[in-house]
């Protein structure tokens, strides 16, 4: 298998074909950005559904507990499903429920209907997720590495599109993130429907235990144990910093995610490959994930000057991009399954971290104090790149 370096590297000296792709891998990749604009689409009009909806923070920070919750859950069957029914059908399967939960969630009237409608809405993200890449990577020209780098900007374009849409429809009314997501899935249903052919079956069925079995590799273990507690970072910037930020508008937050998001979505597809090319990924990781440990400490200490808190969050999209590139191309390389396989595996043990920590974030802050919750991030995150340091000698091939 090549290294995860020489082909990003590869990748790099010829990226003008990177973009020449078949239509069928546009309609994926759209329906890759509006998938991942759920991740952020909510976090502006966080407030607003606590206030129109008389519901707690810890209460509203169950959005995304429940989502992520059963997303990682749900990591355990999409194998299963896919191996069954070929990816062209489990990603119909994932667009259907997306539009499907995501149009009651903005037709509840409350807040543990939300919740229970997101729980359905992460796990048609997860039929989706899961399969995305696989399809990309089978369709798609420029081998892994390239259909990686038309991933995660998808992910990146998805997550930054996110919040702005939440911040504009959420200005006129907080179910108008739901609906507007339910509207473009439908439109992205079509598009993988009518565009996407020649996805072959797997030549294997998977069962549930699969990736179980997979994470009985030290190497794919090491990179989920490091994205728990990563995730921890992750969720309490993303699901707890509306509430820090009680002077923005909705659409001031639904800008400041923008930001966010942008940064993120430039650096995962320019800055991580050549980051990676240079320095390897190991070390690239190591450095990024301390920087924005410290990102976070600063919002903790000093995240009650408004200006402080945006600037960090804008600044932390920089080093999520960076990651999210290095991380999901090294867990391809992390166990000698199939990418599928390996996929489930680590999503299974990461998506744990992220249902945990925004629930944990809203408990914190009420027993302790509102920028608590970023010191926790902080000691997850520092964590994280101990538990990736001393796995290293299992993940030589990355």
């Amino acid at each position: 298998m090549q290294p995860a370096t020489s082909s990003v590297h590869a990748h790099a000296a010829t990226g003008e074909k990177l973009w020449k792709q078949p239509m069928a891998v546009w309609a994926v990749s759209f329906a890759c950005v509006i998938a991942f604009m759920g991740l952020g689409l909510v976090d502006p009009i966080l407030p607003e559904i606590g206030k129109q909806l008389h519901a707690s923070k810890p209460q509203v920070e169950l959005l995304f507990t429940s989502y992520n919750a059963v997303m990682a859950v749900a990591m355990l069957i999409t194998g299963v499903i896919s191996s069954r029914i070929g990816s062209k059908l489990t990603l119909l399967c994932g667009l259907v429920l997306i539009v499907l939960f995501s149009f009651l969630a903005g037709h509840s009237s409350s807040i543990s209907q939300i919740v229970g409608f997101r729980a359905g809405w992460g796990l048609g993200n997860a039929l989706f997720i899961a399969t995305a890449l696989a399809a990309i990577v089978s369709v798609a020209r420029g081998g892994t590495a390239g259909s990686v780098i038309l991933y995660e900007a998808a992910l990146g374009l998805g997550i930054s599109v996110g919040p702005l849409l939440g911040g504009v429809l959420g200005g006129i009314s907080w179910r108008g993130p739901f609906y507007g997501v339910a509207c473009l899935m439908t439109i992205a249903f079509f598009g993988v429907l009518v565009l996407l052919r020649g996805v072959p079956k797997p030549a294997n069925r998977v069962s549930v235990a699969d990736p179980i079995r997979a994470l009985r590799y030290p190497g794919l273990l090491t990179m989920g144990i490091m994205a728990l507690l990563y995730n921890f970072g992750f969720f309490t910037l993303l699901a707890w910093t509306p509430y820090i930020l009680p002077k923005l508008t909705t659409h001031g937050l639904g800008y400041t995610f923008f930001g966010w998001g942008v940064f993120l979505a430039i650096t995962s597809v320019f800055v991580a490959p050549r980051l990676q090319a240079r320095f390897g990924t190991l070390r690239t990781t190591y450095v990024v994930l301390s920087l924005f440990a410290l990102d976070l400490l600063v919002i903790g200490i000093f995240g009650s000057h408004e200006w402080v808190t945006i600037v960090c969050v804008i600044i932390c999209g920089g080093f999520l991009g960076i990651n999210n590139t290095l991380v999901t191309t090294a867990v391809m390389q992390a166990a000698p399954v199939e990418r599928p396989t390996a996929s489930a595996a680590y999503s299974f043990v990461r998506f744990i971290g992220s249902a945990i920590a925004p629930w944990l974030a809203g408990k914190m802050a009420i027993w302790v104090s509102p920028y608590f919750p970023y010191y926790i991030g902080t000691a997850g995150v520092l964590l994280g790149v101990l538990v990736l340091y001393s796995g290293r000698k299992h993940l030589q091939s990355v």
